[in-house]
């Protein structure tokens, strides 16, 4: 699914992403990797949403999640 799908308080891990090439290295720069755990802190139906990874806040807009592939974390996990 893909990451402005997701709900709030929930924790994905990131699969894939699929942006533009100078946008994705940005992101991986920030931490954001495959295998990455996200959490989807504020999701509102418009504008950007509020995310959580490695430590830190980041606010997204919905057409750069809408690139985000991602799976719910095992409640274990």
């Amino acid at each position: 699914m893909q990451l402005k799908q997701g709900k709030d308080n929930t924790t994905y891990i990131v699969e894939a992403m699929d942006l533009e090439l100078p946008l994705e290295r940005r992101l991986e720069a920030l931490g954001l990797t495959p295998g990455t755990r996200i959490t989807i802190l504020n999701n509102q139906k418009r504008g950007s949403m509020t995310v959580k990874f490695r430590g830190t806040r980041f606010a997204v807009g919905k057409r750069i999640a809408d690139h985000i592939t991602v799976k719910e974390a095992a409640s274990h996990e």
